[in-house]
């Protein structure tokens, strides 16, 4: 067994490890599946173990690999701290410059976040700025995004975060649907309307399920998991949905429904890793979307300073 072993093969074998194959993780990594193939065999070879072994279902871990996944991601946390580390310090001169990546839902991403932005590169136009818009939560101790715009307060102690605001949500309709099939004045009479839902569950439509008892997949005339379809979906008149109030209060068209019955709220936060406190880079993109995000949420409140704050009590999801 050899102990020159480079950090390209245990990333590869990390890839191969949440994503079940190789062509999962190659997509995953930004990288060629042969690639990865060689990556991993590379690392058995060096260590003079088998890593995985295949079935129906893609490639199974072994117990061996299962044992290295906590050191290899150790590897990993300290390769981000060490890039983030250094491009913290290679930002200087006085000028904003570089790449910032922020992370936000797809709603927020396409809804809210570009005047955001224009704002954030009419102040600061020689900075570059990647949006990448998931609703997964991108996990910024492995440099997946710079700044991340969340929907759950950050648990890990390595983050630093600010609270903005809690995001309204509630049923709403275009008027034109309303004008052709009336308005319903409680939760029972959802029943005889289109209403538009997931398709499969999540942990926010999970959460969501306790506030409608009861309501589930079943009732939904259209279904689909994606928010920004669903947005559509109101806006188009094809049926009653939940939206952000805030983004319903910007189209005269759409009306809110049952507000004493039904509301919901997503707390939201901004959050980076401790390293990128001290990036300039980071630091005006941090402020622009807490100031941008408390301008959207509460809109009377105009010139809000966002000011980067610790997470300092932990709070469950």
């Amino acid at each position: 067994m050899t102990s020159n072993i480079g950090w390209e093969l245990y990333r590869s074998f990390l890839g191969v490890l949440r994503e079940g194959s190789l062509s999962g993780a190659a997509r995953a990594l930004g990288i060629t599946q042969p690639t990865v193939g060689r990556h991993v065999a590379a690392l058995e070879a060096a260590l003079g173990v088998v890593l995985f072994t295949r079935s129906q279902v893609g490639l199974m871990p072994t117990e061996v690999a299962l044992a290295l996944q906590g050191h290899a991601e150790a590897m990993e946390s300290t390769a981000a701290s060490l890039e983030r580390a250094a491009t913290s310090q290679g930002e200087g001169g006085g000028k904003i410059r570089g790449v910032v990546r922020i992370s936000a839902s797809e709603v927020i991403g396409v809804e809210v976040l570009p005047p955001i932005v224009a704002r954030l590169r009419e102040a600061h136009p020689a900075l570059k700025v990647e949006l990448v818009l998931t609703n997964r939560v991108q996990d910024l101790l492995r440099r997946e995004a710079d700044i991340a715009v969340r929907m759950v307060r950050p648990k890990q102690e390595q983050l630093v975060a600010r609270r903005v605001g809690q995001i309204e949500l509630g049923f709403h309709a275009q008027k034109d649907y309303l004008a052709r099939h009336g308005t319903p004045r409680k939760l029972e009479d959802l029943a005889a309307h289109a209403v538009i839902g997931y398709d499969q569950p999540s942990a926010f439509v999970r959460n969501a399920g306790k506030a409608l008892p009861g309501y589930g997949r079943d009732a939904f005339s259209l279904r689909t998991d994606s928010d920004l379809a669903q947005l559509a979906l109101i806006r188009a008149g094809v049926g009653i949905g939940i939206c952000q109030v805030g983004l319903a209060r910007r189209d005269a068209a759409l009306v809110r429904l049952m507000p004493r019955a039904f509301s919901m709220t997503l707390e939201t936060w901004i959050t980076m890793h401790e390293d990128l406190r001290n990036s300039p880079r980071c630091r005006v993109a941090f402020d622009a979307l807490v100031a941008g995000l408390q301008a959207y949420i509460d809109p009377p409140v105009q010139g809000t300073r966002g000011k980067i704050g610790r997470a300092r009590t932990q709070a469950s999801e």
